[in-house]
């Protein structure tokens, strides 16, 4: 294969690029359409000759044919292989021009050797795929990074390395390799191994084109490319930490080089970005998706996944800002649609345009999965149940397999009434997936059928079925031994955020380590970090968090605690030493221990560093901030009043102990908590929860009288059984917290 082979699959490459409009990684019958008649200026067709020419072409290529997005890459290539047109005409007619970016694996090739390498690689290529049937597996990739997210279009389409086992290929790729290793010079030898990775990369042999990679980095060791695709091979390959490592040693060489690398280092950043993503690092990605569109200002695709990762943190106002640039420079890019329709629901207020930015996706793919699950979620909450019902129809047609548009629909047939329709749905979920939310919803929908059936055979009324949400702070005290009704109502609310975030199965120790190990890196004047190196300290703490449930944590930390403490310094960077001290009451371990590392935390700020005593005003700011954090319910006005304590001065643990345990200026709810912990193993036997029926395990309240039970989830959002909405009752039971409810002034209300 000559340079000429090498130029025309790029020339296809650009020519596909062009008519790809949707960017959908195929050309569907109206994209296809516009491209016969582009490259025929000369030629009036007929609407008729039009459908014969593209259901020819669409019948003898049906190998390359997605049902979603149309005639793949390899299959446009293919048409011209088999003369169906001219390449370097149609090149020429549309007015296209090649640039360094656009070349492809066998661009910049200096020495014959190398030439003599591709070729022989491309015939051993094609013996392999003779021999094992598959030449269904193939297609040449765009230039991983900038075309998309790694330069995989369609992944059923690569060829499926796993899957074979052939001696014969693996020793001639060998032979190949040590042809390479006898070149004349260093450099020849790296540029053969790196033209065999690059090969082998877009026939989708990944571990096979990383192991080049890695060859020509140990002869080129400052070579930035070798290193950006070792990085994009062992990425795909899943091994997202190594890769993540690659891409870094790649940045820093961009970085010492940038005058040459102008145009590769944006990619470096946003694969660098979508590996960090990978490992749940989001702060750390949106870094460096904000550098690569500085970098590249048209670069929409690195201001989609800056939107994206900032959704997925929470900055919702900050991700609908680069998720409308993004669409403003590409107008045809419906993954980006998506994404704004999702931020702009999350910001509420907002879901009649978000309707419009889901529609516009769903026009320019109308098989866009994730477009239609999410509109169909938005017109549930509105209340539009036949028109959800339609958006997760058209995604099971899309993707049979898709457990949660299979369960939402069940939702939304309940929202209709058509309890039957939900069952058969409910069910064919169960069969797909056997996660926690599917029994969740089987439990719901059996308590309706069992409340219809009552209703059916004559039964008074539901009131067994349904609740009164009283709130627990209204839950009466029962004897001055028992906790006070807002202390138990605000720990079940810090216990489902410790929960969330996991936090409670951290040892407070950690993050004391946590401490010791950032003073030795950062200077000894600061104290204040990016958010993105906080993030690696989370991540490092909750080492044990898979990357999704890492996500969620760090979006609940972000949201509940960050936030605030940004809107307090108005610093977009954060003071470590009072985040950590803010997170110790939450973590794991005795009181005395979490008061400690909440100490120490303080003691490590430059502020208080240099002894073992901190401020005194330093102690009442944070206390504030804990309460402000933890205690929103609360309205705090200014720094913690001390006009009755003494002048600014230093106190030790112990001094800080008594102020921390202050009921009303401290945080003495932290012992309720700690009750609250403590019952988090407890299982009560078969006894159900009388609200959502799911045997209770941890708190349990239990009314006396009438001996019905209440989990700590019911408990915290004050759920009490409506049908004792008209009697008077007391003394209920939290493990060893006692309270008592009133009803008599909610009857009123609920006749």
């Amino acid at each position: 294969m000559g340079l000429n082979r090498g130029t025309r699959i790029d020339k296809v490459k650009k020519i596909f690029d062009r008519f790809d409009v949707n960017r959908d990684g195929g050309l569907n019958r109206e994209e296809m359409s516009a491209l016969v008649v582009a490259v025929n200026p000369r030629v009036k067709f007929t609407d008729d000759q039009l459908n014969a020419i593209l259901d020819e072409v669409f019948r003898t290529y049906a190998d390359f044919i997605s049902p979603s997005s149309g005639l793949s890459l390899q299959g446009l290539l293919s048409t011209y292989d088999d003369g169906a047109g001219d390449v370097n005409r149609d090149f020429s007619t549309l007015s296209l021009q090649l640039s360094s970016a656009d070349t492809s694996h066998n661009a910049g090739i200096v020495f014959d050797s190398t030439w003599s390498l591709i070729d022989d690689l491309d015939l051993l290529i094609k013996r392999l795929c003779s021999k094992h049937s598959q030449k269904n597996k193939f297609e040449i990739l765009s230039n991983a990074g900038w075309s998309g997210a790694f330069g995989i279009r369609n992944s059923s389409l690569l060829w499926e390395e796993n899957t074979y086992q052939d001696a014969a290929f693996d020793k001639e790729l060998m032979a190949l390799r040590r042809r390479a290793d006898a070149a004349r010079s260093l450099d020849e030898a790296f540029e053969g191994h790196n033209a065999l990775g690059r090969a082998l990369y877009d026939y989708g042999f990944f571990h096979e084109a990383f192991v080049s990679f890695r060859r020509a980095c140990k002869l080129q060791p400052a070579n930035v490319i070798s290193r950006f695709r070792a990085g994009n091979a062992l990425y795909t390959l899943g091994h997202h930490a190594e890769a993540k490592e690659e891409f870094l040693l790649a940045l820093d060489q961009a970085t010492k080089n940038s005058h040459n690398c102008a145009q590769l280092l944006p990619q470096i950043h946003v694969n660098l970005g979508i590996s960090l993503e990978a490992e749940g690092m989001l702060l750390g990605a949106c870094e460096h998706y904000r550098e690569a569109a500085i970098l590249c200002p048209s670069h929409f695709r690195a201001l989609k996944l800056l939107g994206s990762a900032l959704l997925g943190v929470g900055e919702v106002k900050a991700a609908v800002k680069a998720l409308e640039e993004a669409v403003f420079l590409n107008p045809h890019y419906a993954d980006a649609y998506c994404d704004l329709g999702s931020a702009l629901h999350a910001m509420g207020g907002e879901d009649e345009r978000a309707i419009q930015e889901f529609q516009k996706a769903i026009d320019l793919n109308p098989n866009h999965a994730d477009a239609l699950y999410n509109l169909g979620g938005l017109l549930m909450d509105m209340g539009l149940f036949p028109r959800a019902l339609e958006m997760y129809s058209r995604v099971l047609a899309e993707q049979p397999s898709h457990w949660r548009a299979q369960l939402n629909k069940a939702v939304a047939f309940l929202g209709e009434g058509e309890v039957d329709e939900a069952k058969k749905a409910m069910n064919e979920a169960f069969s797909m997936t056997n996660r926690i939310e599917v029994y969740d919803a089987l439990a719901d929908l059996k308590k309706l059928q069992k409340m219809n059936k009552k209703k059916k055979y004559g039964a008074a009324d539901d009131e067994d079925f349904a609740f009164l949400a009283e709130g627990p702070v209204n839950f009466i005290r029962d004897g001055e031994k028992t906790s006070v009704k807002q202390d138990l109502a605000n720990a079940l609310e810090i216990q489902a955020f410790q929960n969330l975030t996991r936090l409670g199965h951290c040892d407070v120790e950690v993050l004391s380590k946590e401490l010791i190990e950032t003073h030795a890196a950062i200077s000894p004047s600061a104290g204040t970090i990016r958010k993105a190196a906080v993030e690696m300290v989370l991540r490092r703490m909750l080492h044990f968090l898979k990357a999704e449930a890492f996500i969620a944590a760090l979006k609940s930390i972000n949201e509940r605690v960050l936030s605030v403490m940004e809107a307090s310094s108005f610093s977009t960077k954060v003071d470590l030493g009072m985040l950590l001290a803010v997170l110790a009451p939450i973590c794991s371990g005795s009181a005395r221990r979490r008061k400690q590392a909440a100490f120490d935390a303080l003691l490590w700020r430059p502020i208080n560093r240099g002894g073992n005593q901190i401020w005194r005003s330093d102690a009442t700011a944070y206390l504030k901030l804990l309460r402000t954090v933890f205690i929103p319910s609360e309205v705090v006005s200014g720094l913690m009043e001390t006009q009755d304590l003494p002048a600014d001065s230093k106190i030790s643990f112990i001094e800080f102990i008594d102020l921390f345990d202050d009921k009303n200026r401290g945080f003495g709810i932290l012992g309720t908590l700690l009750k609250l912990e403590a019952s988090d193993q407890v299982r009560h036997g078969a006894r159900a929860c009388s609200i959502c029926n799911f045997p209770i395990i941890g708190s349990r309240l239990k009314q006396k009288k009438r001996s019905f039970s209440l989990c700590k989830n019911c408990c915290r959002q004050g759920k009490v059984p409506l049908s004792y909405r008209h009697e008077d009752y007391q003394t209920l039971k939290v493990d060893c917290m006692c309270f008592s409810v009133h009803f008599s002034s909610f009857q009123s209300d609920n006749k």
